[in-house]
């Protein structure tokens, strides 16, 4: 049995942003790493050039993530434009000097759940109790992916122990959604790469690494 942080994504807007260029900037269906990570360090209170805590954070934590099924309920995406100068519209291309329209992704209406737990021991990372301190009283506000994305519900949903992250999911209402983590559970997920584990000491540069998804109903059965 191990102890899991149980987290609640959920607000009018989300954004968890993909690799890309100024030009269409995409939102992931689910919240990536990278942006859990940015979730979590503003909690903690991590500034950008903190890299040996943000490095601390990375290497102990892991993350599971249920997309919440509110009665068939599906969100939607919604596509935002704004001005850039001086960007880059696509890969190869020179920084531009002339002010572009930026195309920008929303997920409206999402619910997420998601389990974290640490891997390392005290001295090398964070422990759960750590983080969980920092959901329940943030340094920093936290939000979805962007300022311009608040909270609708609290982000602390507790603290479960249970025999794997689809155990401690069960524990927590709605019960169904695919669910993406980064450790295989069943033997029998579907293997998705993402370029979403930040390079701490290579600013807004990102890794591939794999999430491993399992879908339906009852989803660790």
């Amino acid at each position: 049995m191990q102890d899991y942080l149980i987290l609640q994504l959920a607000g009018p807007m989300q954004f968890w942003g993909l690799p890309t260029f100024e030009g269409i900037r995409p939102c992931a269906p689910f919240p990536t790493r990278s942006g859990l990570l940015g979730l979590l360090g503003a909690c903690l209170g991590i500034k950008r050039n903190q890299s040996s805590l943000l490095q601390k954070l990375a290497g102990g934590t892991r993350f599971a993530v249920r997309c919440d099924d509110h009665q068939g309920f599906k969100p939607v995406t919604l596509t935002d434009f704004h001005t850039v100068k001086e960007a880059r519209e696509q890969h190869g291309g020179l920084n531009m000097h002339d002010t572009i329209i930026t195309r920008r992704d929303y997920l409206c209406d999402a619910s997420f759940s998601v389990a974290v737990w640490t891997t390392s021991a005290e001295r090398e990372g964070y422990t759960l109790r750590q983080l969980s301190e920092a959901v329940i009283k943030p340094v920093y506000t936290p939000y979805l992916g962007r300022r311009s994305c608040p909270l609708s519900k609290p982000l602390f949903r507790g603290v479960q122990q249970a025999a794997d992250p689809c155990a401690a999911f069960d524990l927590v209402t709605p019960g169904s959604g695919a669910v993406y983590s980064e450790e295989p559970l069943t033997g029998k997920e579907r293997r998705l790469s993402v370029r979403d584990e930040p390079l701490i000491h290579l600013p807004r540069q990102f890794g591939r690494r794999n999430w491993y998804v399992i879908q339906g109903d009852k989803t660790c059965s």
